[in-house]
């Protein structure tokens, strides 16, 4: 195996601890000898267990060492898989290399173990590759992520060479992307030691849809109509939804994703003390071949906060303009975002967006459709990355803080 593993040029460099790396290192040292076998039975054994645990995250089945292979091509991201996703596979020397490195899975695909087997008295990958997973409730899985693996694996089970391979992949590229982005609708964002910021996929999400919530069609209308044109590349308006607790709000944002998730669309929520995390956030996904909704929850401000001070400047735009691709969608319980000592800045205002100034109850799902959309769709893109559904008023404050 590691003759095979050590061949692979655009799918190699792969992390040290990782499972593939492990078992190729194992049958290594057992041809050369230079471990024990029981240490080398141990080593099986922790890997095993890694494979298992994957496995049970992504509700692998089957044949968990071809899952687990084609888990690996699916989110390897790299030069030539970033390609594919935004224009498909296209001529080029790199097919080459890349039809080089799908024979070698190929290889991996059909590796026989058995020898490993006997070595180490072992039947361990007999079973994996014969597996039979234990039911489990949705919640307990990355559903999303485990059809598409399954489904992909068992496609490539029929390839007869690398080029069928090159074919199956690619195309699952264009259709799907590549990397958590392409498997998952929602995340998360986790800071590493360095600073930078991690995507974590938010695994089943509620399967709500706007058909789901009873009334409030003209309110539902604007909302689709605006993630429409965002997804079909037409200007399109960051929104603010307010209203009570419990009416909604929330709800009809993850409706929306679920809705234009197969059109390229994921939501990557964060909470306010992540705000100034928002201009690396954008760096890392103004280039990937989706629509990104940043989705803000329960939006407000206290008078001694200042994170506000990111979202305005990701608002207004600053040396760098916003990209294309990326809009903030933001629910709230009150119409003032920014509480003063004292008095409250108002950020928003009822007789200019509302048809009549009358408080709406717990019943309604947002005060009024013009409460978080423009009434008028901006003409250019330039205009359409500024919160047009704010009041002038409510603009000309937040320059003045």
């Amino acid at each position: 195996m590691n003759e095979i593993v050590s061949n692979l040029l655009v799918y190699g460099s792969l992390p040290e601890d990782s499972i593939l790396w492990q078992l190729a290192d194992i049958c290594e040292k057992l041809k050369e000898g230079t471990e024990t076998k029981a240490a080398l039975r141990t080593r099986v054994f922790h890997q095993v267990k890694n494979l298992l645990t994957v496995a049970t995250d992504y509700a692998f089945d089957k044949n968990l060492w071809h899952n687990y292979l084609t888990f690996i091509l699916i989110t390897n991201e790299n030069p030539f898989s970033l390609v594919c996703e935004k224009m498909g596979a296209q001529e080029g020397t790199v097919n080459n290399f890349v039809t080089h490195d799908f024979d070698m899975f190929k290889k991996l695909f059909d590796y026989d173990f058995s020898w490993l087997e006997q070595e180490l008295s072992i039947d361990c990958f007999t079973q994996l590759t014969h597996y039979q997973a234990i039911r489990k409730k949705e919640l307990m899985y990355n559903k999303n992520v485990s059809e598409k693996v399954r489904t992909l694996s068992e496609k490539l089970e029929t390839a007869e060479s690398g080029a069928d391979f090159f074919q199956y992949v690619t195309e699952f590229y264009k259709d799907y992307g590549v990397g958590m982005f392409g498997l998952n609708k929602a995340f998360r964002i986790a800071e590493n030691k360095d600073g930078s910021v991690r995507f974590l996929p938010i695994n089943n999400m509620d399967a709500v849809m706007l058909d789901d919530l009873i009334g409030y069609e003209l309110q539902k209308k604007k909302l689709v109509e605006n993630t429409q044109a965002f997804c079909d590349g037409k200007a399109a308006n960051n929104v603010l939804l307010y209203g009570d607790s419990g009416t909604g709000k929330s709800t009809s944002i993850k409706a929306i994703v679920n809705q234009f998730y197969s059109q390229g669309l994921r939501m990557i929520e964060i909470y306010k003390h992540q705000f100034k995390d928002l201009s690396t956030i954008i760096a890392q996904i103004k280039n990937r071949n989706y629509k990104f909704i940043i989705y803000m929850d329960d939006l407000s401000f206290e008078e001694f906060e200042i994170e506000y001070k990111f979202l305005k400047a990701v608002i207004e735009g600053g040396v760098e303009t916003k990209p294309d691709n990326v809009l903030i969608y933001a629910t709230t319980n009150r119409r003032h975002l920014i509480r003063r000592h004292g008095r409250t800045e108002r950020t928003w205002s009822t007789a200019r967006t509302c048809t009549a100034p009358t408080p709406w109850r717990r019943s309604s799902l947002w005060s009024t459709a013009s409460a978080f959309l423009s009434s008028t769709r901006s003409r250019t893109r330039k205009v359409s990355t500024r919160w047009r559904w704010l009041s002038r008023d409510a603009q000309a404050s937040l320059r003045r803080l």
